[in-house]
């Protein structure tokens, strides 16, 4: 079966998950009503975006659930998942950006499944002051939302590991984790053994945050292939936006998290950007739910001015064990890129298990920029979940 996809980089298709279910307490799930009540959708109607709104999945809020200490409310993490990913296919087959309002962090799982539906090659990257390596065996709360990366690479509960094909979901050189400030002891061991790419905080600083997002960028293929963005607004220090479950001081100030997710989200291989974490709980006066409607509009805003208007790919489904290879055919000489309108053909393959475990692996970043995790741990920082 062949899919052809038309990208049009003027629309989004507005995505609502108003789940804490993973989280370590309520609030998150009133993250995408707050956040269209605050004027989101008419910011990005403004700025020249087509916006369509699906609307929101069923709410799941956060329960204790001590008869699951090492995985709390997996059922119903895993329940707002399935969910959701249909209605990310379907975003993703209009060619609009599914942009996909989250309370907790582990609704990636369903827009990398989603976006897996029709491309073969998907990496993420995910933004996020938590590490997101933690396992039920090594978990210190049993939150799920802190074993979001373990989720991904085929580690974590095994409730959402398995929820779509053969784990793992996305290869570790395909996964950049980027801003990370806490890190657990068990993370730290296991990343250091690692080829999944990491870039701390400090390192970020010292570097410059927009180099260190297009280093991450081309590590995990994403100016080439397809990926998912995660962006959690804890990665923000507590100084600048502090409507968040756990807060930190230090870390990525509202700036530099603009100059590197402004890199990832202009690229026309982002095929969804889930925006999480925001607690309109721990937002009184309305103030953070504005920053976080500014952060989000403008990082979007240079999409409208990019030189690709439209890009074609057609998507070949295929039956097998095997998917078929992908391959490239722009359209036309380098000059003629600049056009208003660039029409690209690419030829894709729904996967039916795991990603092809013969493709080449990717170096891990720990032999570029990218330090230790050692080096980034403070010991006055609350744990990571």
């Amino acid at each position: 079966m062949a899919v052809k996809i038309v990208r049009q980089v003027k629309s989004i298709a507005l995505l609502g998950a108003p789940t804490s279910a993973a989280g370590l307490g309520a609030g998150q799930e009133g993250a995408p009503a707050a956040l269209r009540s605050a004027g989101l959708v008419e910011r990005l109607t403004a700025a020249g975006f087509q916006v369509t709104d699906y609307g929101d999945c069923a709410p799941r809020v956060y329960k204790p659930d001590d008869e699951h200490p090492r995985a709390r409310n997996a059922s119903e993490a895993l329940a707002i998942i399935e969910e959701l990913r249909p209605k990310v296919e379907t975003a993703v087959k209009s060619g609009a950006l599914p942009v996909i309002l989250a309370g907790d962090d582990t609704v990636v799982l369903a827009a990398i499944a989603g976006s897996r539906r029709y491309y073969r090659h998907v990496s993420v990257i995910s933004v996020d002051r938590d590490a997101g390596l933690n396992v039920p065996a090594t978990t210190p709360s049993g939150c799920l939302d802190g074993m979001v990366i373990s989720h991904i690479v085929g580690r974590g509960a095994p409730e959402l590991v398995r929820f779509w094909g053969e784990p793992p979901l996305i290869r570790e050189p395909d996964v950049a984790v980027f801003g990370i400030d806490r890190v657990d002891q068990p993370e730290q061991k296991w990343l250091g053994g690692s080829p999944l790419q990491h870039y701390l905080a400090v390192d970020i600083k010292r570097h410059g945050a927009a180099v260190a997002a297009q280093e991450a960028l081309e590590r995990v293929h994403g100016s080439r292939h397809e990926f998912v963005l995660l962006l959690d607004l804890d990665a923000i220090a507590a100084e600048d936006f502090a409507a968040t479950n756990f807060p930190g001081s230090g870390g990525l100030t509202l700036d530099e998290i603009r100059q590197a997710v402004g890199v990832f989200a202009r690229q026309s291989t982002l095929v969804a950007f889930v925006f999480a974490g925001y607690n309109p709980a721990r937002d009184t006066d309305g103030k953070a739910a504005k920053i976080a409607i500014d952060l989000l509009e403008g990082v979007l805003a240079p999409r409208l001015q990019a030189p690709a208007a439209e890009a074609s790919a057609t998507a070949a489904a295929s039956g097998g064990d095997t998917p078929a290879a992908e391959t490239l055919q722009p359209k036309g000489p380098a000059e003629a890129q600049t056009a208003e309108r660039q029409v690209e053909e690419v030829t894709m393959a729904v996967p039916s298990a795991a990603p092809d475990p013969s493709e080449p692996t990717v170096p891990s970043a720990d032999s570029a920029a990218p330090a230790k995790p050692s080096e980034a741990l403070s010991e006055g920082e609350p744990p990571a979940e």
